[in-house]
């Protein structure tokens, strides 16, 4: 039985709600396969990089962004929906503040690093799209990521760090170029890509495309190279 990885790359953005469902049916496609091990990079998307750094309020932002109110409302109650079938709570409520995203994607940058990216995503998603938490407060991302045993001098160092914000932005500059230009987008085996919070059964259909062979047992054969059989 061979050892090759199967590797998907994801290019995601923090504030985009398809790219949480996206997440939850990848890990559902995940928990049914039995084939290669699979490996999970994360990589930065900024849907909107214009917000102000002081953001904007959900009215505001969806107005801005669709022109009304009536359009976004249809679209929210269908992500609520859909959240609910992959165990996700949707809160648009008018608390709710749309961010710049930058700085998420700088922490996020460094927890790549340290072996802890893939749970900061989830807990950065589950804060802006149901608890609601302002995440352009220094204060409250510190104290986030002091649930990471990050000291809140740590988290300000990073947020203000520029050659990480330019790092960032050359990731996200990069899958642009390559393409990418929706979210979420994942990339397996540098081979395929799906688009698009897919069912568990695509992600599935991918994995059966890219998976090595599994030797299930050796017996009598011939050989192309010696002509041996």
């Amino acid at each position: 039985m061979q050892n090759d990885k199967i590797k998907i790359d994801i290019v995601s953005d923090v504030a985009c709600p398809w790219c949480y469902v996206g997440k939850k049916r990848l890990e559902k496609a995940i928990a049914q396969w039995d084939g290669a091990e699979i490996e999970i990079e994360w990589h930065p998307f900024q849907l909107d990089p214009n917000i102000p750094k002081e953001g904007l309020d959900r009215d505001t932002y969806l107005t801005n962004k669709f022109g009304s109110l009536d359009g976004p409302l249809e679209m929210t109650n269908r992500l609520i929906e859909s959240g609910k079938e992959e165990g996700i709570t949707f809160n648009f409520g008018n608390k709710w503040l749309a961010v710049n995203t930058l700085p998420l994607h700088q922490l996020l940058h460094i927890a790549g690093e340290e072996g802890f990216k893939d749970e900061l995503k989830e807990r950065f998603m589950k804060a802006y799209f149901d608890e609601n938490l302002i995440l352009n407060d220094v204060d409250v991302l510190s104290s986030i990521m002091s649930e990471y045993e990050w000291s809140a001098e740590k988290t300000q160092n990073i947020l203000n760090d520029d050659a990480i914000a330019y790092a960032v932005k050359q990731e996200i500059a990069h899958y642009q170029q390559r393409g990418v230009n929706s979210v979420p987008f994942f990339i397996i085996n540098d081979k395929f890509g799906i688009s698009g919070a897919q069912p568990p059964a695509a992600f599935l259909e991918a994995f059966q495309q890219v998976a090595p062979l599994k030797i299930i047992g050796i017996g009598d054969s011939c050989d192309p190279s010696t002509g041996a059989c």
